[in-house]
């Protein structure tokens, strides 16, 4: 909350520091790391075709903000002011865009009310849509006016398509999802760590990101009861605090290394990643992986950064609405754990079948794959209604 509040306080004067009267701008948000994720193809691809526009990047939550205040292709990294008719006002007026690009969710209406009276073309990319939003409630229908501020939707699926239509918007286009794109291009690059290598020591690998205490107890009973000495384990914890760490550590009673404190690298059984931004490159030295968020109600994390990588995925009961995770269950690509029964069932049979493994890594890759091209479709689209002319 102190980040929150704190945060926002600077945002004016940054963009007061590096927007001029002058600059073309175009403006980006998203509402924490997963959407900047969605978001980042288009960025690359807006400041390679248009290199004369300044990117503005806005965040609402500190999770997004905090990892990203330094990413080098915007021009500006801040917080978006609360929403309020006077900082919308001050802050369209302060960055004055050509166009805002917002991405999968974030509907703020006096900000959208402020686009729409200067007459500037507002995109929501990677979009999705379901039944049970306010808009299409019948006590939501001022909300509404929101969806009607946007030039074009680009949604992820038909389902979202036909919400839309069914209220009578018929500027939208069914790109998919460009997260595809985002971590199709991430297995593609140079992901060697020559720490996890050391680690790794050619062992069957589980590698467990992003997760929560839950879905970590059951790893852990299976990790002291159940694994073999063969086996290797990397934690990627979501909240990485002192205290979570240490208490993460004491469970495990096997041998355990930290990032932070890499002694006996080569014999521990146990990585304990108490950092961030490295779990990506991490999935790439993976056998299996679970990824976190399944158990509780904050929403699963990135099952595809590790499809990506061909690899058979594990998540926790609460998926429904993620349309990857469904179709990644639903191909054998993904499997489901509820509890220490399924959970040791299921690593137990992964761990001794490669075949098995390999099959449903396969699956994963090629469904990854499959659904490549959203930003394409997005850039295209830019390229028709972004001025070139300098």
């Amino acid at each position: 909350m102190k980040l929150f509040v704190e945060g926002r306080k600077r945002s004016f004067e940054l963009i007061n520091a590096k927007i001029n009267k002058s600059d073309r701008v175009i403006w980006f948000h998203c509402a924490s790391l997963g959407e900047f994720e969605q978001g980042r193809p288009i960025i690359e691809e807006v400041k390679d075709s248009f290199p004369q526009y300044k990117i503005v990047l806005t965040f609402f939550s500190p999770s997004g903000y905090e990892v990203r205040k330094n990413y080098p292709l915007a021009d500006v990294v801040c917080y978006l002011p609360v929403d309020t008719s006077a900082n919308a006002k001050k802050f369209i007026g302060l960055i004055h865009p050509e166009m805002a690009i917002f991405v999968k969710y974030e509907f703020w209406p006096n900000y959208l009310n402020e686009l729409k009276r200067n007459k500037i073309k507002t995109l929501l990319v990677s979009g999705t849509f379901r039944e049970d939003q306010i808009f299409f409630k019948s006590y939501g229908t001022w909300m509404i006016k929101s969806l009607e501020t946007f030039s074009h939707f680009f949604v992820q699926n038909i389902p979202s398509e036909n919400l839309l239509k069914s209220m009578g918007f018929k500027n939208v286009t069914v790109s998919g999802d460009t997260r595809f794109d985002r971590v199709s291009a991430i297995s593609e690059q140079d992901n060697h760590l020559d720490f996890i290598e050391k680690f790794k020591q050619h062992k069957y690998t589980l590698v467990a990101g992003s997760t929560w205490s839950k879905g970590e107890a059951l790893l852990i009973s299976y990790i002291n009861k159940e694994s073999s000495e063969n086996e290797k384990f990397i934690i990627a914890p979501h909240n990485v605090t002192p205290q979570t760490i240490a208490e993460l550590k004491q469970a495990i009673k096997k041998e355990t290394v930290l990032f932070s404190d890499q002694k006996n690298i080569e014999t521990a059984n146990v990585f304990i990643v108490d950092t961030v931004g490295i779990l990506t490159k991490i999935y790439s030295y993976a056998d299996v992986a679970y990824v976190g968020g399944g158990f509780g109600t904050s929403g699963l994390h990135n099952v595809l950064e590790p499809a990506a990588f061909g690899i058979p995925i594990l998540i926790g009961p609460n998926f429904d609405k993620f349309e990857e995770a469904k179709d990644l269950v639903a191909i054998g690509a993904c499997e489901v754990i509820k509890d220490h029964i399924t959970t040791n069932q299921v690593l137990a049979n992964l761990r001794d079948d490669q075949k098995l493994r390999l099959s449903k890594g396969q699956k994963a890759k090629e469904y990854v794959d499959e659904h490549r091209g959203a930003t394409s479709i997005i850039l295209a689209y830019l390229k028709e209604n972004i001025h070139q002319n300098t």
